[in-house]
């Protein structure tokens, strides 16, 4: 849409200064506007839009009643943070959200001071609140702090630890808990009114048992809200108990979407606040736009999209993703076996595990977001006698990295890890980026390691992983769509620690893992044409090694050189310390090892990253050229 909306009130505001001198109707008037500006922005971009459009009114009530970037507001993953980014200096720049040298989809402390802390994965607010806080009452920074946790959050155990310290220490800190789950009528008319007016003049003592009182007198939706509240959460009742056990005082349930409501309890516990308080605001996920209130999942992530229908703009591809790829061989594999189950972390759609759902929904568990429970609780299974498939984004498998060697590795159990976004991942960036799971992994005894060079390589590792009962495995796999080969009617298991060669060639063996080796068969005609063209293998596996193969290729070429979607200590890592080993270098063989650079890579297309990391086509010509002293056939470099 070129046609931009009209917002009057929201073009008064550079700063969040600037929403002192607005009245209340102002501010209302300002969040409708900052909900179109937000929505026709995303509809450019693509990002995160549900999360977003949730929290608009409570965006621009937390900056008329705090004082940012004194007062230290903390948006948990920061998915909602658009329009927060919008009224803090960054309007301008607002439709570069997730672009190549753009606005971060998220809160980066490098971009703005208005983000004092940068958040991509979950359940971390409240921690930085709480150490905004002490540092504050130790003499460091000034101002208040104030942590904006979503109900998904909350189910990391991480979010739990945060509260149960801050109760402890009884620091002024303020945790608003975002209930965007809940399916609701915010209260309108005289009773909403009446809420109003009682927030705004009671005591802050009083707002507790206000609050508990009124909640009889709303209109039924809202009661059934705040009853999926305290099934939401155990042991609290709506005057927050368990809250109040550890040592918050608690505010709430409040529509998160009645202005009048937020102004005036965010007023009072401003003005009275002494210790640690909570403040329970519910509200709707992709509120004010009808598709993203409709499907709350697709409304998450967007790509571009119609900001009149919400129709993704999106191009066709004849080559399946990875994702279902996946999904699709776990269900083949889970028909066979019904000992087969699969574990996720709040991302059944992402992880493809909505399909096997679907299918065997008695055999498909989503933990929350907690990653350290999903692969503990798939170690007890494992332990139990099932065959379970925790599937993780590798970014978010970090998280569970103890569990992953106290838990499984130490006991030899068979967890299959399904490690999809593998490698760099585009517009999310650096925070998402599937850069350190094979170093991470490799080093761990006994655990098998592959990664799949295409999509009919991830069919076979699906059936390999299925068929190891012995040990830990894990299979990687990028974000995106596959390079289109031919898939196999079934998936075969692979002898463990085998790799295979694809093309014999001359001087210089390349040993690839993972997907760049359709870039290393694109440098490869390249260099065929020059009579350079090397030798290509896939090494599927990064652990066990094939000893046979990499001493072989050694064996038979000037120089070898790997390659993986990987971070230093990986994979090529594994294969130096074998030539290493062997003595291979003292016969003169030139190594090389094209991996990640020492450095978190920015958002940019997928494509783009690959090339600042050096890792496309042309650059693995380079490095062959450059390894062989050659720029042109026959001649040797100056």
């Amino acid at each position: 849409m070129t046609d931009r909306p009209k917002t009057p009130t929201l073009d008064r505001v550079t700063v969040p200064a600037d929403l002192k001198s607005l009245t209340d109707a102002d501010l209302r008037h300002l969040a409708d506007e900052l909900r179109a500006e937000t929505i026709s922005a995303v509809s450019v971009t693509g990002g995160h839009l549900g999360a977003g459009l949730g929290v608009v009114e409570l965006t621009v009530a937390l900056h008329a009643v705090f004082d940012a970037p004194r007062d230290k507001i903390i948006w948990d993953v920061g998915h909602q943070c658009y329009p927060h980014k919008i009224l803090t200096g960054r309007r301008d720049r607002i439709r570069t959200l997730r672009q190549k040298s753009g606005l971060s989809g998220f809160t980066k402390r490098s971009e703005s001071p208005y983000d004092p802390f940068g958040a991509a994965h979950s359940s971390t607010s409240i921690s930085a609140a709480l150490g905004f806080a002490v540092a504050r009452d130790l003499g460091g920074d000034a101002g208040d702090a104030i942590a904006v946790i979503g109900d998904g959050a909350m189910s990391a155990g991480m979010a739990y630890e945060a509260l149960n310290n801050a109760g402890h220490l009884k620091k002024r800190l303020f945790v608003v808990l975002n209930d965007n789950e809940m399916s609701i009528a915010p209260p309108v008319g005289a009773m909403s009114a009446y809420l109003s007016r009682l927030y705004a003049g009671a005591p802050f003592q009083e707002l507790k048992a206000a609050a508990k009182g009124a909640v009889s007198l709303l209109p039924p939706p809202f009661q059934e809200g705040a009853r999926r509240a305290k099934e939401m959460l155990k042991g609290m009742t709506v005057g927050g108990t368990m809250f109040e056990e550890l040592g918050f005082s608690y505010v709430g349930p409040i529509d998160g979407h009645d202005m009048d409501q937020l102004l005036g309890v965010l007023r009072t516990v401003h003005d009275r606040a002494t210790g640690p308080v909570l403040i329970h605001v519910l509200t709707r996920k992709g509120k004010g736009f009808a598709p993203a209130e409709r499907s709350p999942d697709k409304g998450h992530a967007t790509g571009k999209f119609d900001p009149v229908t919400g129709e993704q703009k999106k191009a066709a591809s004849n080559a399946p993703s990875y994702t279902k790829v996946f999904a699709r061989s776990l269900i083949a594999e889970a028909e066979r076996d019904d000992k087969i189950v699969a574990v996720t972390a709040a991302m059944p759609d992402g992880t493809g595990l909505n399909l096997f759902a679907e299918r065997f929904p008695r055999r498909c568990f989503d933990v929350g977001i907690a990653e350290q429970h999903a692969v503990t609780f798939s170690a007890g299974l494992a332990a139990g006698g099932m065959k379970p498939f925790c599937a993780l984004y590798s970014t978010f498998l970090q998280r569970g990295y103890d569990q992953v060697v106290h838990d499984v590795a130490i006991q030899r159990l068979p967890v299959r890890f399904a490690i999809d976004r593998a490698g760099l991942v585009g517009a999310d960036g650096a925070t998402h980026a599937g850069a350190f799971d094979v170093a991470y992994l490799s080093n761990l005894p006994g655990i098998v390691v592959m990664a799949a060079a295409d999509e009919a390589e991830l069919v076979h590792m699906v059936a390999t992983a299925a068929a190891i009962d012995d040990r830990p495995s894990a299979f990687r796999y990028p974000r995106g769509e596959g390079v289109g080969v031919d898939m196999p009617e079934r998936g075969q298991p692979l002898e463990i620690g085998k790799g295979r060669v694809i093309s014999e060639g001359g001087r210089v063996a390349i040993l690839s893992f993972g997907t760049r080796l359709a870039e290393v068969l694109k440098a490869r005609e390249a260099l065929a044409q020059r009579g350079l063209a090397p030798t290509v293998a896939d090494a599927r596996f990064a652990k066990p090694l094939d000893r046979d193969l990499i001493l072989q290729l050694a064996a038979h070429h000037e120089a070898l050189i790997t390659i993986e979607e990987g971070a230093i200590g990986g994979f090529g890592s594994q294969v130096a310390q074998l030539l290493a080993e062997e003595g291979v270098f003292d016969h003169g063989l030139k190594f090389r090892s094209m991996v990640l650079p020492d450095t978190f890579i920015d958002q940019s297309s997928p494509e783009d990253m690959y090339a600042t990391a050096g890792m496309n086509a042309p650059q693995i010509e380079a490095k062959v050229l450059d390894v062989l002293g050659v720029t042109r056939i026959g001649e040797k470099r100056a």
